[in-house]
C-alpha cells in the first residue's frame, strides 16, 4: 500500500468523526494504536480539522473581541501543534530509511515528506467543505456549479499531490533523493524570541 493510500482514508475518517458533533471541543477518540503512524496521521488532521472551524468562528463579524482574543491564542497554540506533528511524522519517515545508502547523485526535495503529507491534509479538508457547498440545499444551482468545479479541481490536486508524494517517498527509499529535515523554530510562541514577550515581560 503506498503511503498516500494509507493516508486518505484516515484524513477522510478524522473530519468525518469530527462532524458527528461538529463541535471544536468535542474530545478527540483516536481509532488507532498509540504512537502508530496511522494514529499520528488522525491526530494530524484532526488539529487541522478543528483549526479550520477556528478560522471560520473568529471571521464572524459580530463576534465578542474578548473571544475572538482567545480564538486568536488557541489558533496560534493550535499552530504550534499541527507544526510539532509535521515533525513527529518526519522523524517516522527519518527512522524507517536510516539505513537507506543514497546515492551520491542524490538531490534533496523542495519539502520533506510530512509538510507534503500536511498540504493533503489540508486538501482533505477543502474537498470536504467543497462538497457540502455542491450539496447545500438551499444555495441556488449556479453556486453549486460553480463549487462543483471548484471540487472537480481539488480532487485532481489530490491525485496529483498523492502521486508526488509517493514517487518521492520510492525516491527516497531508493536512495535517489535524500531527506533534510529543518525544525522549524518557531519565535511567536517563544518569550525568549519574540520581542513582545521578552520586552513586554519586563515592563
Amino acid at each position: 500500500m503506498s503511503f498516500s493510500s494509507l493516508s486518505n482514508p484516515i484524513f477522510q475518517q478524522a473530519i468525518s468523526d469530527y462532524h458527528q458533533h461538529d463541535n471544536v471541543d468535542a474530545p478527540i477518540q483516536n481509532p488507532y494504536a498509540f504512537q502508530t503512524i496511522e494514529y499520528f496521521l488522525y491526530l494530524k488532521n484532526w488539529i487541522d480539522t478543528v483549526q479550520w472551524h477556528l478560522e471560520d468562528i473568529i471571521r464572524d463579524p459580530n463576534i465578542d473581541p474578548v473571544e475572538a482574543l482567545e480564538i486568536k491564542r488557541r489558533i496560534d497554540k493550535s499552530n504550534q501543534e499541527r507544526t510539532d506533528m509535521v515533525e513527529m511524522i518526519d522523524s517516522y519517515f527519518l527512522d524507517t530509511y536510516k539505513e537507506v545508502t543514497t546515492s551520491p547523485t542524490a538531490k534533496i526535495n523542495t519539502e520533506s515528506p510530512a509538510w507534503a503529507i500536511d498540504r493533503l491534509s489540508i486538501l482533505a479538508l477543502k474537498i470536504y467543505h467543497m462538497h457540502q457547498e455542491v450539496i447545500r440545499e438551499d444555495a441556488e444551482e449556479a453556486h453549486k456549479a460553480a463549487c462543483q468545479k471548484k471540487l472537480d479541481v481539488l480532487l485532481e490536486q489530490r491525485t496529483d499531490l498523492s502521486a508526488a508524494i509517493d514517487e518521492l517517498l520510492q525516491d527516497i527509499e531508493k536512495g535517489e533523493k535524500y531527506m533534510k529535515v529543518y525544525k522549524q523554530m518557531k519565535m511567536y510562541n517563544d518569550p525568549n524570541l519574540n520581542p513582545i514577550l521578552y520586552v513586554g515581560g519586563k515592563k
